[in-house]
């Protein structure tokens, strides 16, 4: 037996459950998270959300200050519309009860300053920003009788028209989306789910790299899921990597907000000497991509295991209470940061590519939406701003809302398993696996080789190699997924290979360096040629992926 939901959302961070709660009062909502409900980014986010709120700042100050940073690839219809409804969709974070620190005992925001931004205007809750906002959210959430959680559910791949019908190219204008195949995995039972709308909310992919600050949970799902079924994916190549994580083997890179740095942080060589004044005009409060090459530069220079941020100079107090979660971790590592320098190296924090979309979140694929970390809505560009991303998901999912909700309510979109007859999961002829051993030394080997030849600096001949290497892993995944059932581990290494084939094809196409690529061969941005985006799309349905994806560009 199928399930049948009116909306379904797939992901459970500030974007999905943002749309849940709007469009709740029109149909029956499914939220499907293969964790825990709270397990998303979104709980780990430290610095903040972006937004004007200050008298002295401006919506044409902060579309300025994103475009800086983007590199010249920020979509600037979106960018506008991201900066100036921010502070609306913010106000209803608050009135649903997430409290921002204020100064003293006012009504002032005591707004943050982040790389970047040329004025304060990032509203945190303490260091522990986005567990704010994912705890109000949840708490809002559980409050509706029309919203269903799926908790410990995986999404295996859409079902859409182009599937059930041969004379549909996938991702076509005829093509639309109808449900999709999940895994229970606490009962490894596959069910079907479906649904007049769906949006796509799972975040981001920090796991396909060897070091990450993500969230276990971030292996690319909703890239590959979306990209098997002919949606569009674009800039794959610009991934950001956050220039500070702590750096001890137990601390699974526990990111170092970039506020500290915005209050004054200082970075340093393990000599003591400071570096960034070397490399950008804002020194430690450069842009993420330049502060990031610059330590892995210094580091491989030196043949330094790390760098140190250090924050000594600040009185203890400030860090204690700016900075609780941060300090108390650090000190349960051994560090405290009011007395000593801290070791911190850069990791794979962010994507800034993902499923094209317009400025409503629709995707080429009709009643697919997207929103957040997982879709390219061209307000990062080649490069985020800090604290952009919680603003995004607010922004898109609020305004995916009208859209979604006018399709849900066209007189033509009955049932589907009416018109289509979905068929339930067949799992075929595969058994129970007695290989596991094959799913963990190719999830560590895809790793290693995208942080070895795919990371923050990368040649030609690196990526020539790694290309090779991921076809050959994808080859071996395919074999491994069709002969055995499917489980959580097997779905996720899938997933992530398809999102590093095509990272690594984004970083191959582009022919300069700009924003987060950096290609040695290819040192200078390229305007004349590459002020534009790479944009992947599938042409043929497949359940791993194709080897050589039609590619489109366009300004």
């Amino acid at each position: 037996m199928s399930i049948e939901k009116d909306f379904i959302v797939i992901g459970s961070g500030v974007a999905g459950l943002t749309f849940a709660l709007k469009v709740c009062k029109f149909g029956s909502v499914g939220i499907i998270t293969k964790d825990a409900l709270e397990e998303s980014a979104t709980k780990y986010a430290q610095g903040g959300i972006a937004s004007v709120m200050a008298e002295d700042d401006s919506f044409d100050l902060h579309v300025k200050d994103t475009m800086e940073t983007g590199r010249g690839l920020c979509h600037e219809d979106f960018v506008r519309i991201a900066c100036g409804e921010g502070p609306a969709r913010v106000r209803e974070l608050i009135e649903l009860g997430a409290n921002f620190d204020r100064r003293g005992r006012g009504t002032e925001f005591d707004l943050g300053k982040e790389a970047g931004h040329s004025k304060r205007r990032i509203l945190h809750a303490n260091d522990l920003t986005g567990w704010e906002i994912e705890r109000t959210l949840i708490e809002a959430v559980h409050a509706q009788d029309n919203i269903e959680i799926f908790e410990h559910h995986m999404a295996i791949d859409l079902i859409t028209r182009a599937r059930l019908e041969e004379n549909i190219q996938p991702g076509s204008d005829k093509d639309e989306a109808l449900g999709l195949y999940v895994l229970d995995h606490q009962t490894q039972k596959v069910e079907t789910i479906e649904g007049r709308v769906i949006l796509m909310a799972t975040g981001g992919a920090g796991k396909v790299y060897l070091y990450t600050s993500n969230p276990d949970t971030a292996t690319g799902d909703g890239i590959a899921v979306a990209y098997r079924a002919g949606a569009k994916i674009a800039n794959m190549e610009f991934f950001q990597f956050h220039p500070t994580c702590l750096f001890h083997p137990k601390a699974k890179s526990f990111l170092i907000s970039e506020t500290v740095r915005g209050e004054g942080g200082i970075l340093r060589l393990q000599n003591g000497e400071t570096f960034m004044e070397n490399y950008h005009s804002l020194g430690c409060l450069a842009p993420r991509d330049v502060v990031a090459r610059a330590i892995d530069y210094e580091m491989k220079k030196s043949g330094d295991d790390y760098v140190l941020l250090d924050a000594t100079h600040l009185e203890g107090y400030r860090i204690r209470e700016r900075f609780p979660n941060i300090y108390k971790t650090c000190l349960k590592f051994g560090f405290d940061m009011s007395k000593e320098p801290v070791p911190v190296v850069p990791a794979a924090h962010y994507m800034c590519g993902g499923l094209v979309v317009d400025v409503n979140g629709q995707t080429n694929i009709k009643r697919l939406f997207a929103s957040g970390e997982v879709c390219f809505s061209g307000l990062h560009g080649a490069n985020r701003l800090a604290s952009n991303s919680l603003l995004e998901g607010l922004v898109l999912s609020h305004r995916a809302v009208e859209k979604a909700v006018a399709l849900f309510k066209d007189s033509s979109s009955k049932r589907v398993s009416q018109a289509h007859r979905i068929p339930e999961w067949d799992p075929g002829s595969a058994v129970d696996s007695d290989e596991s051993v094959v799913v963990s030394h190719n999830w560590d080997e895809i790793r290693r080789l995208m942080w070895n030849y795919v990371g923050i600096v990368r040649s030609t001949k690196r990526l020539k190699r790694a290309e090779r290497r991921i076809q050959l892993l994808l080859e071996e995944i395919q074999e491994y997924y069709w002969n055995f059932k499917i489980t959580k581990n097997t779905l996720e290494l899938r997933n992530i290979a398809i999102t590093a084939q095509l990272i690594i094809q984004g970083a191959m196409i582009r022919k300069e360096s700009r924003g987060l690529h950096f290609n040695l061969d290819h040192p200078e941005p390229d305007d004349t040629n590459w002020k534009q985006d790479t944009v992947f799309q599938t042409t043929v349905h497949s359940l791993i992926t194709q080897t050589n994806p039609r590619i489109v560009t366009h300004e």
